[in-house]
């Protein structure tokens, strides 16, 4: 059985989500987010993390990052962030245009997690320096962009650099179940309560057609004294101005409703961590590869003999290569990752190792 390893982008959406949509097309509704299906977003979102949340729902997740981090940085700051993340590398200088031109600063860091010692040293430097940009917010991916997970101690040791300087922490949570169910604690553990002022709460990758959401932890911002009240109401005309103020917001709202409802962001997520543990523990036997940063969740590079590589891809794999270093490829498990593809993968790279 031949499968795709490429991104969990290609998966499609959940039979529920689908059906969402359809029964939430019949009939009319207000527009603009004005519907009953939105405020039920932001109840369940505020269930799920145990806290009062203010939720901006967008269609992608560039939109979701871009916006997030925009509503606490001036054209003249800065959004501090790993050297390896989307924002700073995958955006096409989207989050720039939605800052009005602000700068987007990396930051060192084993296995794509910013190193809090270098963060420290550089908003020390900045903050202040009218010939700096003027360090604004900081930004963390979880999962990061090579598929390790900040564990929460990693996640504590970033905001612990974030309240020292009172700037607002942003999460990109592009696959945010796959990273809390590898950690094994809840919502708010690694949100909020870990120092996380603003998430970019990610479905896409884990069976939603196209909806993400912004969302406003407003005692965190309140503790750091900033206002969440200014915030959300920026956001609202950030949004607007940004595109992303659909008029039949019931269509997005009702994708995370079936999202949120009976635990589907977990079954699926589940199921993608358990097909990479799978995929990454039967390469671990197969001679010639190397495993470069162990997949915690759902993503994995690993680097392969380039013959091995053509013999998979001609076999009717698909993953992505070329882009990195000599032999370095990248593997990507979904909800709807199926295990016999998965054991195919393995099959078939052993049996060209053995020749």
């Amino acid at each position: 059985m031949k499968v795709a390893f490429t991104s969990d982008n290609i998966a499609g959406a959940s039979d529920a989500v689908f059906k969402a949509m359809l029964e939430a097309a019949q009939g009319d509704a207000m527009p603009y987010g004005n519907d009953d299906g939105t405020a039920q977003v932001t109840r369940m979102l505020s269930e799920l993390f145990e806290c009062e949340v203010d939720v901006f729902l967008v269609s992608t997740g560039t939109a979701a990052n871009s916006l997030g981090v925009s509503a606490f940085t001036p054209p003249w700051g800065s959004v501090l962030c790993h050297t390896e993340s989307h924002l700073l590398n995958d955006e096409c200088t989207a989050p720039e245009f939605y800052t009005s031109g602000a700068r987007f600063v990396g930051i060192g860091g084993e296995d794509a997690k910013m190193d809090p010692v270098q963060l420290q040293k550089l908003v020390n430097q900045k903050i202040g320096d009218v010939h700096s940009c003027q360090p604004s917010a900081i930004s963390l991916s979880q999962v990061t962009e090579v598929g390790s997970v900040y564990s929460l101690e990693e996640i504590h040791a970033i905001t612990s650099v974030a309240k020292s300087v009172n700037l607002p922490v942003h999460m990109d949570g592009a696959r945010f179940a796959n990273a809390l169910l590898a950690l094994g604690c809840t919502p708010a553990e690694m949100t909020w309560k870990a120092g996380i002022d603003i998430l970019s709460f990610g479905a896409t990758k884990n069976g939603v057609m196209a909806a993400e959401a912004i969302v406003v932890f407003k005692q965190a911002l309140e503790d750091k004294g900033i206002s969440s009240e200014k915030v959300a109401k920026e956001l609202g005309y950030r949004r607007k101005r940004g595109g992303h103020l659909h008029s039949k917001m019931r269509l997005l709202s009702s994708q995370l409703i079936a999202y949120l409802t009976d635990d589907l962001w977990r079954t699926n997520a589940t199921h993608a961590n358990a097909m990479m543990a799978l995929l990454q523990d039967g390469l671990k036997t197969v001679p010639g590869v190397k495993i470069n940063t162990p997949a915690q969740a759902n993503m994995l590079f690993c680097t392969l003999p380039l013959p091995m590589i053509d013999h998979l891809q001609a076999e009717g794999f698909g993953f992505y290569g070329g882009r990195w270093e000599e032999g370095v490829i990248r593997l990507v498990t979904s909800f709807r990752t199926p295990k016999e593809g998965v054991e195919a993968f393995i099959a078939s790279a052993k049996a060209f190792a053995a020749q």
